[in-house]
């Protein structure tokens, strides 16, 4: 079980990048924490989700 956004989610070892695209996320307008730690964007494709993880996805949103 990993949570997201507080959310338990049932996944199997998915990648980060693949998960945040199948999920419909703008990847260069967010920024996500895993365990506590902040993932650059450059490792999203090499950071594997395990069960047990906890992630906070963020996105950045403009306006005035």
């Amino acid at each position: 079980m990993i949570k997201i956004n507080g959310e338990k989610k049932e996944l199997a070892n998915i990648n980060l990048l693949d998960y945040l695209l199948k999920n419909g996320f703008k990847t260069e307008v967010l920024a996500v924490e895993l365990n506590g730690r902040i993932v650059k964007k450059a490792d999203y494709a090499v950071t594997t989700l395990c069960d047990g993880d906890i992630v906070e996805i963020v996105s950045f949103v403009g306006g005035g």
